[in-house]
């Protein structure tokens, strides 16, 4: 059974930081692209941030270049998501997920509040 579980949001002020993380399990993690996207209330779902299979290559949103990294540990089959310098509009549901065309696999969602 695929299960992947985010964690890690909550609320915290501007200029502050999380950490997000999401285990995975019942696939094969480490032949899987992962991502971590958002979607805020009444706007439609984004990508935030993407990682290669073996955490080489990555990329980012625009807004969040410079302030969000993306990392993944294999031995731990858990991607994470460091925000620092939040800004109000970040808040927002934050979801990973896993691809390998064809496949592809969501979790439920972090919801992360920036505010102060």
């Amino acid at each position: 059974q695929v299960q992947l579980v985010e964690s890690g949001g909550g609320l915290v002020q501007p200029g502050g930081s999380l950490r997000l993380s999401c285990a995975a399990s019942g696939f094969t993690f480490n032949t899987y692209g992962m991502s971590w996207y958002r979607q805020a209330p009444g706007k439609e779902r984004e990508l935030v941030a993407a990682i290669g299979s073996l955490g080489i290559s990555t990329n980012y949103a625009d807004s969040v270049k410079g302030r969000f990294t993306i990392s993944r540990d294999n031995a731990k089959n858990t991607v994470y998501l460091r925000m620092n310098s939040l800004k109000p509009e970040d808040t927002a549901m934050y979801y990973c997920a896993a691809r390998r065309s064809p496949k592809e696999y969501w979790g439920k969602g972090t919801l992360v509040t920036v505010s102060s």
